[in-house]
């Protein structure tokens, strides 16, 4: 009996984790949605992965549920970003211990930021934040699907050539999106990236654009009046035609910034979590839909 109910919690934790797993393989569960699609990129039949992100929630903003926390301990691995969901930070240390995997050693999150920390992070004096949305710059998430691999297999050392033969397959789509966006990005007439939250500067700075969040690292930090003048002054001085609102982040203050610089509006899918709204069914799909939108928004040829 006791092994019975400890299968039904399981069962449980793993549906409100995002009721994906089959309970045949290895478990994995995954802090929000590019992680979870890394891992059952690599990880393949061999491994069951679910989210704690629900489809359509904000991941910043993730809460977490007796049922996630037993998840979390009970999962082989826990694929998180450390400091991006500070209630998974503290279920790392206190649920998973060894069994957690930061994802951020393997994507070097190189790129700092004038913005503020996320809410509930406590940054460091005189350091600037910095920046965790390295998913967006393709060839930062195949470094993470490759180190993953390693990790797996680690775990898992009879499927090793199964997961790498995957991360080498990930690598190869991610490499060709890459190329797609190196092509499609190149010489474009607009150069300045104004978007709702500071979420792009990897994608920014890996394609040759400047970006200009209007909040910060965090969509529900709130911009100063003057701050908003600042940035419609911008929009206007470097011919801006386009101010981009986010799926899953209330487009009111970008509104505002485009309305008072007599600008149009275009949605990015910044692929915290995918929604009905999203451009595509997975993140490739919902990448070359973002690249669609930036292609006309910044006038490229």
């Amino acid at each position: 009996m006791v092994v019975t109910v400890a299968a039904l919690l399981l069962a449980g934790c793993g549906a409100s984790a995002g009721e994906n797993g089959s309970g045949d393989g290895r478990t994995v569960v995954a802090g929000f949605y590019p992680l979870q699609w890394v891992a059952e990129r690599v990880g393949g039949d061999r491994v069951d992965v679910s989210s704690l992100t629900p489809p359509g929630a904000e991941a910043h903003d993730l809460e977490l549920t007796p049922r996630d926390l037993a998840a979390v301990g009970e999962a082989d691995l826990l694929v998180y970003l450390d400091g991006f969901q500070p209630a998974l930070d503290e279920a790392a240390d206190s649920e998973a211990g060894d069994s957690a995997w930061d994802a951020g050693q393997a994507a070097d999150l190189s790129r700092a930021t004038e913005g503020h920390a996320h809410e509930g992070e406590e940054g460091h004096e005189g350091e600037e934040p910095v920046d965790p949305h390295f998913w967006l710059d393709p060839l930062r998430l195949a470094a993470v699907g490759d180190a993953l691999a390693e990790r797996l297999a680690e775990l898992d050392p009879d499927g090793a050539a199964a997961y790498e033969e995957n991360a080498v397959a990930l690598r190869a789509d991610l490499e060709g999106l890459d190329a797609e966006l190196q092509t499609g990005l190149a010489d474009c007439a607009v150069g300045t990236l104004v978007t709702s939250h500071d979420s792009f500067g990897y994608l920014a700075d890996r394609y040759g654009l400047e970006v200009v969040g209007i909040s910060g690292l965090s969509p529900s930090q709130e911009p100063s009046p003057a701050q908003l003048a600042e940035i419609s002054e911008l929009v206007r001085e470097r011919g801006v035609t386009t101010v981009y609102t986010e799926t899953l982040v209330d487009p009111a203050v970008a509104d505002t910034v485009a309305d008072e610089a007599g600008v149009r509006t275009a949605v990015l899918d910044p692929l915290e979590g995918l929604t009905d709204e999203s451009g595509g069914d997975d993140y490739l799909a919902v990448m070359r839909a973002n690249l669609a939108t930036l292609q006309e928004g910044q006038s490229c040829p």
